[in-house]
């Protein structure tokens, strides 16, 4: 989904992750156990049958109730025609203006983020586009990142999807704030597809434009079918970025079908430098309309009078691991002091990666998690919104190598460290410090927005537990 001014021209799922539990609040403390995984890589950097673990580090899965906004703490949704100083636009050529409204952008209740393409009655085209508000995805040094969404695109083909162009993509975080520095920070375009065709379209955008070593403003891309059809409903597509050989290697895949691959010895080292050793990247959802890609593949300006309006990417859920290296860069908490409460930034009912907090007490990090921990530990998260009902109960992914007799209670509380709980698990050994389960808790009332607080408590000494990410449910 190139940012440039418009010219005329068989895998397992990854180890980690929160389970989605779709009965209501459970009594007690039954246990789900999280999946655990070693993914065959058949294009690993060292070993064509190498096996690779892979650490979830940030998540979406868009439940929630029908007409509801994806979650503001981990979305910024992008309006109008463009960025405030960037390329008109959206230096796509696309014509749309992106909105907020729900009916262009909202979950559906049924787990998926829609996307819409609307047309008034004078013609005006809108839809909607979203980029995470992490902006520092990247390879940690001797690992690998992977970027993963479960897709849906317009299930509209023909004249009728002219000017569609549906996209998932990341782009390198110095674009934020200056705009004109594209190609050169880099964009993994993961999945894009125009015109409704069968097709999609893997694409890396590097250098400079026009021209250079991507090839500017072509890319350097390839397509598939997505096994046979791109229009038959939902499909996964995943991006990875490898740092774990003697070179670097992007590689593209549908449906864990690897189909476009890049090597750093492909590029020029100032080329791969430039677009590697900035701060990370940010992922974008968007369904544009018209533009230079689907102009360019129809052969006339789209969208057409033939093109008909309502269709809508569907999106299951976006994920990102890391694999090996030295972890995933966090941003490390600046205080212990509280905050106002009331910012409004999370959202209660979305999985909350623990790593993500806003201030702790002796919590330390390790592989996308917090822990081990002990009694009296603490973490605080600002600002999270329970809206205007409240929860059923908590769930949250934890493990455990605790010693013989030795457990302890994970309990929430709200806006200090020492309000009395209004919730609480307890918790002991779950087979290590890597056998993650899904522990539910319940939870007094509690509406609007709030600081959270994990705190860890066991009379004892030695540490008891390590926590991945929580919920609310309801």
């Amino acid at each position: 989904m190139a940012e440039v001014q418009t010219s005329d021209q068989p895998r397992s799922r990854p180890r980690r992750r929160l389970a989605r539990i779709v009965t209501a609040a459970v009594a007690g403390a039954a246990l789900v156990a999280a999946a655990g995984l070693a993914v065959t890589n058949a294009s690993a950097q060292t070993d064509a049958e190498a096996a690779q673990a892979w650490d979830l580090v940030w998540a979406d899965e868009f439940d929630g109730p029908a007409g509801q906004l994806p979650s503001s703490a981990n979305w910024q949704i992008d309006l109008g025609h463009s960025y405030p100083g960037g390329p008109d636009n959206w230096g796509t050529g696309e014509i749309a203006a992106h909105t907020d409204d729900p009916a262009n952008l909202s979950l559906d209740g049924s787990g998926n983020l829609k996307i819409t393409a609307l047309r008034d009655g004078s013609g005006q085209w809108t839809s909607a586009r979203i980029e995470t508000k992490k902006t520092d995805f990247k390879a940690p040094e001797g690992g690998a990142l992977r970027i993963e969404g479960r897709l849906q695109v317009p299930q509209v083909t023909g004249e009728a999807a002219l000017g569609y162009w549906p996209a998932f993509w990341a782009l390198g975080s110095p674009y934020a704030g200056n705009y004109w520095n594209w190609p050169g920070v880099g964009e993994f375009d993961i999945m894009e597809n125009v015109n409704g065709e069968d097709t999609v379209h893997a694409v890396l955008h590097c250098g400079v434009a026009p021209g250079g070593p991507c090839d500017e403003f072509n890319g350097l891309g390839a397509t598939t079918q997505c096994g046979g059809s791109c229009h038959d409903g939902f499909h996964t597509y995943a991006f990875e970025w490898d740092e774990s050989g003697s070179a670097g290697q992007l590689r593209w895949y549908a449906d864990d079908q690897l189909f476009h691959t890049i090597d750093e010895t492909d590029l020029p080292a100032d080329t791969w430098a430039e677009m590697t050793e900035h701060a990370g990247y940010f992922v974008l959802l968007n369904l544009a309309m018209g533009g230079a890609f689907p102009d360019g593949v129809s052969g006339q300006v789209t969208p057409t009078a033939a093109t008909e309006p309502g269709h809508s990417m569907l999106v299951d859920y976006v994920r990102v691991y890391t694999s090996g290296g030295s972890g995933e860069p966090t941003d490390e908490p600046t205080t212990d002091e509280p905050t106002t409460p009331g910012v409004g930034v999370r959202d209660a009912y979305t999985a909350i990666e623990t790593t993500s907090f806003d201030a702790s007490s002796g919590v330390a990090t390790s592989g996308g998690a917090i822990g081990p921990l002990g009694d009296g530990d603490w973490v605080r998260y600002d600002g999270v919104d329970f809206g205007s009902s409240s929860p059923l109960d908590f769930v949250a992914t934890v493990a455990s190598g605790a010693g013989g007799g030795v457990s302890g209670l994970v309990e929430v509380r709200i806006d200090s460290a020492t309000a009395s709980p209004i919730g609480s698990f307890a918790v002991a050994n779950t087979g290590g410090w890597t056998s993650w389960q899904d522990v539910p808790g319940n939870v007094d009332a509690v509406t609007g927005v709030h600081d959270v607080f994990l705190t860890f408590t066991s009379g004892q000494p030695e540490a008891f537990v390590s926590v991945d990410q929580f919920l609310f449910r309801h």
